[in-house]
């Protein structure tokens, strides 16, 4: 976080998993691996509005090891984004965390002071934001900003922290970084913008790096390039990346994990190969059925009938019941908790193993 308003340097690291993957960080996850660089565990999350307060997040956990990609799915309004602020601290004032823990290098960083988490962003953890016009502030070069987390956490002087930005430049593949360091956000394409967030967030080499649709309103082009870039730096780095998506294309080509989110909480989580050939919970099923690939032409496309639920109601039981083919008496009482159903698996359906021998 930087006195530019640029917020775009931070990392973590973390573990993938959720409910019965659900770890602290020093302890062995869902699959039997050693402890997580970071791990959440039964965050909430609350928004303030003028009838009182609303839960948008709730028990949501996951983690992801040093040099894995998690991806956190769903459809918009799940709470994926509401999630990342939480963790980063970028609630106030028109939310705040109610429960949970996120830990990362052992400290728990909802318990830490002001101070203490602004150290820890840039060096520990990262945030590539999606709108990356907004992110970037409009009235300082792009070489300033980027300079600025070397001045900060390394005190470097301003030639080195300048030379050490057009090399960042360099590195995502900015044209004539020397030159374009001069120039403001607005001279850049949105596809360069990103390029620039990306490079701020990775400047102090963290641990973690949460990117928040990174390649949102970009074309397919630009989209792949950038998400490219990530994994190159990933597997450079050893970096965690947690990636918050919607694209389904995106998380089976870049994802070890991923946690499927609905109504703030997640529903199903494991590895992406296998959760992808095998989904165990409705929601996830009707994702993927969606996707327009194998259907014959002319034939009506498959989707998941009604809309998510408002955060100020969320019906009783299953929050998904009212959209959900499985749908029985019971899921109108009982909300199914997010169980283990396989190794590193877990899912939250009462009829999950329908799904499995389907």
């Amino acid at each position: 976080m930087n006195g530019h308003g640029t917020d775009g340097a931070g990392v973590s690291r973390t573990g993938a998993g959720a409910g019965a993957g659900r770890t602290d960080a020093g302890r062995t996850d869902a699959a039997g691996t050693d402890a997580a660089a970071m791990a959440v565990s039964g965050l909430s999350v609350e928004l303030r509005t003028p009838t009182g307060p609303v839960r948008v997040v709730r028990d949501v956990g996951f983690s992801v090891r040093s040099g894995e990609t998690l991806a956190l799915l769903g459809e918009s309004g799940c709470g994926k984004s509401m999630t990342v602020q939480a963790v980063t601290g970028l609630l106030d004032p028109v939310a705040e965390v109610v429960g949970g823990r996120v830990l990362l290098g052992g400290r728990d960083v909802l318990r830490l002071a002001p101070r203490e988490r602004r150290a820890l962003a840039g060096p520990e953890l990262a945030v590539v934001f999606q709108d990356a016009l907004t992110a970037l502030n409009p009235v300082y070069t792009v070489g300033s900003q980027l300079a600025e987390p070397f001045r900060i956490h390394e005190r470097a002087s301003r030639r080195t922290a300048g030379e050490k930005a057009v090399e960042l430049m360099e590195r995502v593949g900015i044209p004539e970084p020397r030159l374009r360091a001069k120039a403001y956000p607005h001279q850049f394409s949105g596809g360069m913008r990103q390029r620039l967030l990306i490079a701020m967030a990775v400047a102090l080499r963290p641990s973690v790096l949460l990117a928040d649709e990174p390649t949102t309103a970009l074309d397919v082009t630009v989209q792949a390039q950038i998400m490219e870039l990530l994994a190159e730096l990933r597997r450079e780095t050893r970096m965690a990346l947690v990636l918050i998506t919607h694209d389904l294309a995106v998380v089976s080509e870049q994802a070890d994990q991923v946690a499927v989110m609905y109504a703030g909480a997640i529903v199903e989580s494991g590895p992406v190969a296998e959760v992808f050939g095998a989904p165990r919970h409705p929601y996830t099923r009707g994702l993927l059925d969606s996707v327009p690939a194998g259907h014959a032409r002319g034939t009506t496309l498959p989707s998941i009938e009604g809309s998510p639920p408002r955060p100020a109601a969320v019906p009783d039981g299953c929050a998904f019941r009212t959209r959900c083919p499985l749908a029985r008496d019971r899921c109108a009482t009982e909300a199914p908790p997010l169980s283990a159903t396989g190794p590193g698996r877990a899912s939250a359906c009462h009829y999950w193993k329908e799904l499995a021998d389907a």
